[in-house]
């Protein structure tokens, strides 16, 4: 279904456009059409069965002028390199935009975790964490979850950089478990980000959260929390899905009984569900579904110039990364559909990963109270100065949101100047 785009390519021309609308000349953001460092590794893993495996996997760090490299690490089968420049670039802007004090970077391997044990996927980290060392670290590049990974492999990251180095360094990786100095709030924060995101459009648009129609199109970490925080508050999930496909109800999803369903029945997915007055549907389906808001939580590439003139929400808030092809934009733009970009709408995960660094680094442990009320002042924050931006400019919100990212990173090249 997805278009045969180069994401890199992409985020190179959103940025051209909005340098186009600032005024910028190439000399001034030049640099960030490149990534800084790309590390390519192979990585040999024994089977369980004694065979020796080689996997590719990669690090890229995109730009640090406004501090170290973070962003997640990702498992999965189709990752390559421009998909992990892409995703880096967009860390770049995410953090400027959320006003934290990171570059951006990405990691990935090329592989499919489920046909891996347990002991398998232990191997394959740790010889990836040992391959990446020499350029990540607490000062350096941060790690963190992505598609496919969690705490227990950000624990393993964490145990390996520290066996290597000599010394227990919890500040390498965030994302982990609370026991060895993970953040409460970490786990629902990407999640809890999308809510406050799509509560705030709503209400620029003087409407309200509860009986709003919401179809989420994921239902991994971000997809299901950003679900049940969003029935939580009343709004009406009509829609979810994942890799299996999706289930629908007009009358609106008991979020929490298919979340419970999913957590206790493992191996089990959103094909396996059923509940009266709950129809099965494609993921397909759920993109161009009579909703008012819809949330594309899963991959890259999913709404593209073959679907976008048949989707039907007015509001778009971007919890995956790239959701959008730029020909989709330009189509739902046209349309007059309201689409709140990805680097700002998913921002609460890097938000909170900002905190639970911090916390690392002074060896301190805030309340989750405290930890909810920063996310919101920060992404608040944000989604007001993109806003602003984008009214100022008279442009769309993902302008605005490149724009104002664009406006700190090369303001900090600038101050910094080219060495030597």
């Amino acid at each position: 279904m997805a278009d045969k785009v180069n994401p890199f390519q992409s985020f190179i021309g959103t940025m051209e456009r909005a340098a186009k609308i600032m005024g910028l000349t190439e000399e001034s953001y030049i640099r960030l059409k490149s990534c800084e460092r790309e590390l390519t590794v192979a990585i040999p893993v024994v089977m369980d069965d004694g065979s020796l495996k080689v996997f590719q996997g990669y690090r890229v760090q995109h730009c640090t002028e406004r501090g170290p490299g973070k962003g997640g690490i990702r498992y999965h089968q189709d990752s390559d390199i421009d998909e992990v420049r892409a995703l880096a670039a967009w860390m770049t802007f995410k953090c400027a935009v959320a006003g934290i004090p990171y570059g951006g970077a990405k990691g990935a391997v090329k592989v499919n975790p489920a046909e891996l044990s347990k002991g398998e996927l232990a191997r394959l980290t740790r010889r990836y964490t040992a391959a990446i060392y020499p350029i990540i670290g607490p000062e350096k590049d941060i790690p963190a979850p992505d598609v496919n990974t969690n705490p227990e492999i950000m624990s393993w990251i964490m145990d390996t950089y520290s066996m290597l180095t000599g010394y227990v360094v919890n500040g390498v990786v965030t994302g982990k478990p609370i026991e060895i100095g993970g953040s409460l709030g970490r786990f629902e924060a990407t999640g809890m980000g999308v809510m406050l995101i799509t509560d705030e459009i709503l209400k620029k648009k003087n409407r309200v959260l509860p009986g709003t129609r919401i179809a989420i199109q994921g239902f991994g970490n971000v997809g299901r929390n950003a679900a049940l925080l969003l029935h939580g508050k009343g709004a009406k999930i009509v829609a979810v899905s994942d890799v299996t496909g999706g289930l629908y109800s007009e009358a609106g999803l008991d979020v929490p009984a298919i979340a419970d369903y999913i957590a206790k029945n493992k191996g089990m997915m959103l094909k396996d569900y059923s509940a009266d007055g709950v129809s099965h549907i494609t993921n397909e389906e759920l993109l161009t579904s009579d909703t008012d808001v819809l949330i594309p939580a899963a991959m890259e590439n999913q709404i593209t110039a073959e679907n976008a003139g048949d989707v039907k929400a007015s509001i778009i808030v971007e919890a995956a990364n790239g959701p959008l092809t730029p020909d989709a934009d330009s189509i739902l733009d046209a349309k007059g559909v309201t689409i709140v970009p990805d680097i700002l709408a998913n921002s609460g995960g890097v938000i909170v990963s900002y905190f639970e660094w911090v916390q690392n680094i002074q060896n301190l442990m805030w309340d989750k109270e405290e930890i909810y009320k920063m996310l919101q002042k920060l992404i608040i924050r944000a989604f007001y100065d993109v806003l602003g931006e984008a009214e100022e400019n008279h442009t769309s919100l993902r302008m605005g949101a490149y724009i104002l990212a664009l406006r700190k990173i090369t303001s900090a090249e600038r101050i910094r100047g080219v060495f030597p």
